[in-house]
């Protein structure tokens, strides 16, 4: 079985009983009694099970099963390459330009009309920021039209790891700073795409996704930042 690998006596107990996604668990001393677990063990093991994101736990409500989702775990996973190595970053956004390319046209088909005003919406209020007298970065605009396009699949692992590249790039802080020619060149692929997708022209969406995902190693540029006190580099290399 399934259960006997997992090295978890908590995780076992969770997992095999049968709770529900937004159930309230026992409290801890109750939980103790029930697994005949030490406290020490039980909170040692209930904390990997709170960092994999099965179960959280607040004063108000106690703890609580959650549902499932791959992003709490390869997110820790991720942050803690980047801290050994930054150059991960790259490795891993070349992973996510594979998946949105593979996953293109099972996902656009899935959009619904109200997906594709929100795509709409973004893209403008992505220009909006752009045209203001004090320029913003549209990083959300940036990171929520992608998951946006991508969000509807049934598929957890996809989504958990194009999640996961956004929490990344912006962990490496490549949110924080981007030269406004690129930043134009970007939303102009992206106004694109949104059209491209809105009209029904999927082949024409994935080839200017593709083009999107190029756009750096076009332009021939990289931008390197300090290191970090904590041993990680903020930055390797501007991605799209």
């Amino acid at each position: 079985m399934i259960l006997s690998k997992i090295d978890s006596d908590f995780l076992r107990y969770l997992l095999a009983d049968g709770h529900a996604p937004g159930e309230r668990l026992p409290s801890l001393a109750e939980l103790s009694v029930e697994t005949g677990m030490s406290m020490g063990k039980l909170r040692e093991q209930f904390e990997v099970a709170r960092m994999l994101g099965l179960v959280e736990a607040s004063p108000r409500r106690g703890i609580v099963r959650t549902e499932y989702s791959f992003l709490p775990a390869v997110r820790l996973s991720l942050l803690a390459a980047l801290a050994i190595n930054p150059a991960y970053f790259d490795a891993f956004g070349g992973l996510r330009a594979h998946l949105e390319t593979a996953y293109w046209e099972e996902a656009v088909a899935l959009l619904t009309d109200a997906d594709l005003a929100m795509l709409r919406s973004l893209v403008a209020a992505a220009w909006q920021k752009l045209s203001e007298p004090r320029i913003q970065i549209p990083y959300l605009e940036h990171r929520e039209l992608h998951l946006t396009i991508y969000r509807r699949l049934d598929n957890p692992f996809v989504v958990g790891l194009l999640e996961a590249y956004w929490d990344a790039y912006e962990a490496v802080e490549l949110n924080t700073y981007a030269d406004y020619a690129y930043l134009q060149a970007v939303w102009r692929y992206h106004e694109r795409i949104v059209d491209a997708i809105c009209a029904g022209e999927v082949a024409e969406g994935k080839r200017l996704l593709i083009e999107h995902m190029q756009l750096l190693n076009a332009r021939g540029v990289s931008m390197e930042a300090p290191m970090r006190s904590n041993g990680a580099a903020a930055l390797a290399i501007m991605n799209t």
